[in-house]
């Protein structure tokens, strides 16, 4: 079959189920990053430092598995604008840490946070000027504040860091024009958006800090997230998806169980976060809302965003439950473990994926993918298992 014509059918099986509707199949969507490098004969070290390389590994990807749809590149850490820019907050594959593991965010020091505790009102007066004038020089080896000499390093830091971001970004382009001529895959998501609260707690005042600061300055916590909806909406929206086919993806990390309860959720990180959904919803864009964690606690919080205006992705969840709560009025994504991938057999798995079809799927509304990103740990003849497994059970 023509590629194009293929491409077309992947695309429209895809966007019908992340509408909660019911396509000619269960779709296959893996978010697989460094597992791409190991079905290429490559180190972690490989696809991190050299991203033509993650390119071309998850391109094999998509020719041997024929999946429907996936990230061009989820191993979204490039070390090449590490180094360019002197980022702090990232340790790369085979320089701080073995060349065969996936490259690590390193959070924020406690007693020397990036956002110190009585800055709140700096952010909250101009988030982008802080970021720029506090924040940049912090996280950075070489660049200088506003009151600082300038320096040599500082400019070509600054200089090349940008020359490296555009480098990278521009090649997506062709990235995404190779896998839907060469692969009929279809590009999974489109958009930046992280929720206000994991702004706070990964890159400004760390999540130790930032737990303290919900009792001590409760009120400057709940106000630098409302501060920063508007900046993160903003961006969201301008890197969406023009044609509104694809989700803008936000990667929840500390609103979950145990990070907070859910009265802490329900006060400071829900009332911004939901705003955003909202509001991108009003503009046609569906957001997938990357779960990662145990979110079932806040199932009752997550009923209350508009039908169809998220794809639920299932980490540590139980996504039987999930689907009773929400899948009513939301695509469920996700559901098969990754420890299962890691340590069991493809047996296992097929039984496994067979079970989440039958229990979920049933009127669609459900697409098929590891319950988190799949790293270098995942068993190739388990990725083949859950994609012959969903093909089989998953037909309509």
């Amino acid at each position: 079959m023509d590629n194009q014509v293929l491409y077309q059918q992947k695309l429209k099986r895809y966007t019908t189920a992340m509408r909660n509707g019911k396509p000619d199949r269960v779709p296959i969507r893996p978010f697989a990053a460094e597992v791409t490098a190991v079905y290429a004969g490559m180190t972690c070290q490989d696809v991190t430092q050299d991203y033509n390389l993650a390119f071309e590994a998850i391109l094999k990807c998509c020719r041997d598995f024929d999946w429907d749809a996936t990230v061009p590149n989820m191993v979204y850490v490039w070390a090449g604008f590490v180094q360019s820019a002197a980022i702090k907050y990232y340790a790369m594959p085979g320089v701080q840490i073995p060349p065969n593991t996936g490259f690590q965010y390193l959070e924020p020091p406690e007693d020397n946070a990036n956002m110190r505790e009585d800055e709140y009102d700096d952010l909250i007066a101009d988030p982008t000027g802080f970021l720029a004038n506090k924040w940049l020089p912090r996280v950075t080896h070489t660049v200088k504040a506003p009151n600082e000499p300038n320096t040599f390093a500082n400019n070509i830091t600054l200089l090349s860091g940008m020359a490296a971001m555009k480098n990278y970004f521009n090649a997506y382009g062709p990235q995404i024009a190779r896998m839907v001529n060469e692969t009929a895959t279809v590009p999974a998501i489109c958009g930046i958006l992280k929720a206000p609260f994991d702004i706070l707690a990964d890159k400004l005042r760390g999540y130790k800090a930032l737990c303290m600061d919900i009792y001590m300055r409760p009120e400057k916590v709940a106000a630098a997230c409302e501060a920063l909806m508007p900046h993160l909406f903003y961006m969201a929206k301008r890197t969406s998806d023009p044609a509104k086919n694809l989700p803008v993806t936000v990667w929840l990390h500390r609103g979950c169980v145990p990070f907070l309860s859910p009265a802490q959720f329900e006060k400071f990180f829900w009332p911004s976060f939901k705003q955003i959904i909202c509001d991108l919803w009003k503009e046609g864009i569906q957001t997938l809302f990357y779960a990662e964690g145990e979110w079932n606690p806040n199932l009752k919080y997550i009923k209350e965003l508009p039908e169809q205006s998220i794809i639920y992705h299932v980490d540590k969840g139980d996504i039987f439950e999930v689907h009773r709560e929400v899948g009513h009025k939301f695509c469920l994504s996700g559901g098969i473990p990754n420890d299962l991938l890691a340590f069991g057999t493809p047996e296992e798995v097929r039984t496994h994926v067979k079970k989440v079809i039958d229990g979920v799927a049933k009127d669609g509304g459900y697409i098929c993918d590891a319950s988190a990103i799949m790293q270098d740990d995942t068993k190739i003849e388990n990725i083949r298992a859950m994609c012959e497994a969903a093909r089989e059970y998953g037909s309509y």
